[in-house]
């Protein structure tokens, strides 16, 4: 599989939260690190997501946002 972002984690699917329109999807790639991602409902019954399943987080973004206090 090849993408055109730069930033892709291979990693198991640790929890799904499907609700009617989102899915909040975690996939743990490393230990101690978790992504999350909120897809559509139908998208997520497309890949047929399930806990467990190798799944990979494509990040592409214009920009980062940073805040301090």
């Amino acid at each position: 599989m090849k993408f055109s972002a730069r930033n892709s984690f291979k990693g198991k699917i640790i929890a799904i939260n499907q609700g009617p329109v989102s899915t909040e999807v975690a996939i743990k790639v490393a230990k101690k690190i978790e992504i999350v991602s909120v897809i559509t409902t139908a998208v997520g019954k497309r890949l047929k997501l399930k806990v467990g399943n190798e799944a990979y987080a494509i990040i592409k973004a214009d920009s980062v946002i940073v805040g301090a206090d």
